[in-house]
């Protein structure tokens, strides 16, 4: 059985690795792809230092996140878009992460996810990502975006980051500090970056600013010799030796939280970049396991190299299609620039004041707010603003990955509210049959039919025996079935509850329509026998009026009807009946 398993497992693993298809796309136009990647690496390198400076680790995890993270990925996932590396969302949940556990907890946090990322793909996890709703998702955006600028106070005022890992607390912090001991050097740095790369973008969104804006704000640093403008530091000349002596076996227990939290954003992040990549282009489909395929093995090596964990990035995925990428070959490209800026410009690189990386990312963090798309949402219904303003609030209040459980959960209870109201419980008239008025009365007063519209499950099954109950003066009540779109366990003990309680007081009970594939259920708990009681249960309603005025001729409440008039009703006429 076990061998079994793990044959099957390498047999899922093989189907997930890269085929002749995508050597032959990377063929197709490599002069195209190649200056693609050198755009995305220009734009990349900002990003990755700056995220790997928030992050904790240092601006030297950021770039190696990105060579190897960035290269594994582009071989291994499942989308010939994608850029993969250090992104903000990832550096929202790594700070507490690194103040909690240290560098060693979150490279070991990495390790962990990837396997968890690996083991999804292999289970064909993939495709229950799109299940997620778009208020969620817009909810969870504009919050990282606003930590994401949080984050940078501290470097964009030129103080030291107050320790913490609330980033309201640590802004706040940072603001004190600053009013105390002002140095208008980093902010005016931060501020003219920010300014260059919002205002560049929309005169001309295909010219990489942001990069053109640090290489000015290094140069002037140096030249001028600006006390106020703390450089990144000494970065190491190349990637360190694979290892893996940071591991500490007895700490997994305490990490296995994290590492879900890491596995779910990298998962979500990543699937959601890639889909917004499909939308970008014509011809273009990812695959969603494959995807978490490369990404968990990106995220298993990037550690060895220590690098923090890594997701497919947004923006630098948006820039790789905007600049006419058509294949995989266009993000290894830019891994390959980063990995040979990490090797021969290390030095250079190092200059780079802080307070300019900043200002790339608040005005990163404002570009990631669409501000049309939060209308939109905001305006569809009250729902679905309600779960973006929360989602949104829990990401700045909380974290992201109790912002996202808090958005589903509610998304989802919000959804069932909506379902459940669409389970209706209507009476509906008996007949049109040629009866006399006397006929009508004695079956208005002893036979009421009831039809039951939408789903009978646990969120709308007590309503529905609330109005039940409630039946009062009759003695049959018929229940048509016929448009029961679904029933639970739930809806199926609260129907046969609603049977025995008119039992006792008396009231028949009679059923039609009854689906096949709803027997099921109703059987499991007790139901169904209950409903077949002594023939009580009909295929179509007009045999179930018929069965009603039987069962009451041979009570005695009502007299036999005359040949014609006691016909059945036609099929014809089932519709009105109930």
């Amino acid at each position: 059985m076990i061998a079994g398993a793990i044959g099957r497992a390498w047999a899922r693993i093989v189907v997930l690795l890269p085929g002749r298809a995508d050597l032959a796309e990377m063929r197709r136009d490599p002069r195209r792809d190649l200056l693609a990647g050198l755009t995305v690496a220009i734009v990349a390198l900002p990003l990755a230092l700056g995220f790997g400076v928030s992050s904790g680790l240092g601006a030297e995890a950021g770039l190696a996140t990105a060579v190897v993270a960035g290269a594994l990925a582009a071989v291994f996932g499942g989308s010939n878009l994608q850029v993969s590396g250090p992104t903000g969302a990832m550096t929202v949940v790594l700070v507490p992460i690194v103040g909690r556990y240290g560098p060693t907890g979150v490279l070991t946090v990495g390790l962990m996810a990837g396997a968890m990322l690996v083991a999804l793909a292999v289970l064909r996890a993939g495709k229950y990502m799109q299940y997620v709703p778009a208020p969620v998702v817009e909810g969870f955006t504009l919050g990282i975006a606003c930590v994401i600028g949080l984050q940078q106070v501290p470097n964009a005022l030129g103080v030291p980051k107050p320790a913490g890992d609330r980033v309201l607390v640590v802004t706040w912090s940072a603001l004190e500090a600053s009013a105390k001991n002002p140095n208008w050097t980093a902010v005016a740095f931060a501020g003219a970056v920010a300014g260059v790369m919002l205002i560049g973008a929309r005169w001309r969104p295909t010219v990489p600013f942001s990069i053109l804006a640090v290489i000015a704000a290094t140069v002037v640093a140096q030249v001028a010799g600006l006390d106020g403008a703390k450089p990144i530091g000494d970065l190491p000349t190349g990637l360190p030796a694979p290892s893996l002596s940071f591991l500490d076996p007895g700490a997994l227990g305490s990490l296995l939280a994290p590492a879900v939290a890491v596995a779910a954003l990298a998962a979500l992040e990543s699937l959601l970049s890639a889909s917004v990549a499909d939308g970008m282009t014509v011809g273009q489909q990812h695959d969603p396991d494959r995807e978490l395929f490369g990404q968990g093995l990106a995220n298993i090596a990037a550690p060895l190299f220590g690098g923090v964990p890594a997701t497919g990035a947004i923006a630098r995925t948006a820039v790789n299609v905007r600049t006419g990428a058509g294949s995989r070959l266009a993000a290894l490209t830019h891994a390959a620039i980063l990995a040979v800026i990490v090797f021969a410009a290390a030095p250079l690189v190092s200059r780079i004041p802080l307070a300019a990386l900043a200002g790339v990312l608040l005005a990163t963090a404002i570009r990631m707010v669409e501000v049309g798309s939060l209308r939109a949402m905001a305006k569809a219904t009250r729902s679905d603003a309600l779960i973006l303003v929360l989602t949104a609030v829990a990401t700045l209040a909380l974290d992201l990955v109790y912002a996202v459980i808090i958005g589903l959960v509610v998304a989802g209870a919000l959804a069932l509210r909506a379902v459940a109201k669409q389970a209706r419980l209507a009476q509906v008239p008996l007949d049109r049959g040629d009866h006399s008025a006397e006929e009508h009365a004695l079956l208005a007063e002893h036979i009421v039919a009831y039809r039951i519209d939408g789903p009978l499950f646990f969120a709308a099954a007590h309503r529905f025996l609330l109005e039940l109950t409630e039946v009062a003066d009759v003695r049959v009540v018929i229940l048509r079935m016929s448009r029961v779109t679904t029933i639970d366990a739930t809806g199926a003990l609260v129907l046969k509850d609603v049977v025995e309680k008119l039992n006792r007081r008396g009231i028949a009970v009679m059923t039609s329509g009854i689906r096949p594939g709803q027997r099921q259920v109703l059987d499991s708990v007790g139901a169904l026998g209950l409903l077949r009681l002594e023939g009580r249960e009909y295929a179509t309603t007009p045999e179930a009026i018929q069965g009603a005025r039987t069962y009451l001729e041979c009570a005695g409440v009502m007299p036999p009807l005359p040949a014609q008039a006691s016909r059945p009703v036609s099929e014809e006429t089932e519709e009105t009946v109930g």
